[in-house]
Order: C-alpha cells, then sequence, then structure tokens
C-alpha cells in the first residue's frame, strides 16, 4: 500500500519526516509520497513559496530513501486542487497501486468540509496522526479511519518560517539539505 501525504511542505520539517517514517515503520505501507500540493483550497495562497521550491525541498528532505517519493502529480490539475480528483487520478494512472490517505486529527475534524469527502470514505484507508488538541470528531470511528499511534509533533512550517523571519536559527529542525537550501536561497526571511 502507498501512503499518500498530502501538504503545502511549505517547508517540510523534521516532523514530516519522523511521521513519514513512523507510517512506513509502523503502519504498513510499503511506499510513502509526499504529495506536494499547489494551493490548498483551505489555506491562504500569499504566503506559499513557489511549488517547484517546495517539490525540490521535499526531493532534499527524502535523500535517497528509495520508499519515499515527492510528487509533482497536482502540479498539472485544475486549481485548487481536491483530494478527491487527485486520488481518482492516481488510481487511473496507477490502477495496481493501492492507497491510503495520511492526515492528521486536525484534518479529519474538518474533512467533512472536503469536497466529495464521502466518496473518499467509501474508497481510502485514511490514516490519521494525533495533533495535539484534536481527537478527531465523529469521523475517528468511521470503519476507514485508523487512528494511528504516531508520535506527536508539535513543529508546524509556520512556526519555522515565523523563526526564520525572526532571525532565528531552526536548522535542528530541518532536514540538513533542506535547512542549507533555504538559507542559501534566503526563503522565508522577510
Amino acid at each position: 500500500m502507498v501512503g499518500l501525504f498530502f501538504g503545502s511542505f511549505n517547508p517540510i520539517h523534521i516532523g514530516h519526516m519522523a511521521l513519514a517514517n513512523y507510517m512506513l515503520e509502523f503502519e504498513g505501507l510499503n511506499e510513502l509520497w509526499f504529495v506536494v500540493s499547489p494551493h490548498n483550497p483551505l489555506k491562504d495562497k500569499g504566503t506559499l513559496l513557489h511549488h517547484r521550491h517546495r517539490l525540490h525541498m521535499v526531493n532534499l528532505a527524502i535523500g535517497d530513501n528509495p520508499k519515499m517519493k515527492a510528487s509533482d502529480i497536482e502540479f498539472n490539475m485544475p486549481q485548487p486542487s481536491y483530494t478527491v480528483n487527485t486520488l481518482a487520478h492516481l488510481k487511473e494512472k496507477y490502477p495496481k497501486k493501492k492507497f491510503a490517505l495520511i492526515m492528521g486529527s486536525d484534518n479529519l475534524e474538518t474533512f467533512h468540509k472536503w469536497k466529495n469527502y464521502e466518496e473518499i470514505l467509501k474508497r481510502q484507508t485514511i490514516l490519521v496522526y494525533p495533533r495535539p488538541g484534536y481527537e478527531g470528531g465523529e469521523l475517528s470511528k468511521h470503519p476507514s479511519v485508523r487512528i494511528t499511534e504516531a508520535p506527536i509533533m508539535e513543529i508546524s512550517s509556520s512556526f519555522i518560517r515565523k523563526a526564520i523571519a525572526d532571525k532565528k536559527n531552526i536548522e535542528y529542525y530541518l532536514p540538513p539539505a533542506v535547512w542549507k537550501y533555504i538559507e542559501e536561497m534566503h526563503y522565508y526571511e522577510v
């Protein structure tokens, strides 16, 4: 089974990598794909680095790990991207692969706002990792939803961006190659 970890990854950080590692090692996934979203319809587009830069940082974070992949599948799809459309496209492109959706319990609580969420629940396993202050809501008991015991990672991309803008050294919050790239490119400094 391929785990699909959707996100802006603005930037990708050690929390994302630890969760990806957990899902691969403890939840029975063969592969994990980081699906870089050009624009999440529930987020402000103004704070995003260009999607090609974010994809590059995901590739830097993955390095040569054969079980992980950075996916740009949403880059050529209509914007904003909706998960239900991406899943249909992936199923068409990779008919032999079985996919599971990876999301935080915060996203599960708002999952009912997603386009055609009932269709996703019918067709996908959803692996949910805990987020502080979020239980997952009503859908946490749905048969397609599996609440995992992934470690709680209280690191966010918004925290990283603010820390960089405030001129804090946060090199240990990011994979080394990502930190080096952000420094070289002066991303998030303003």
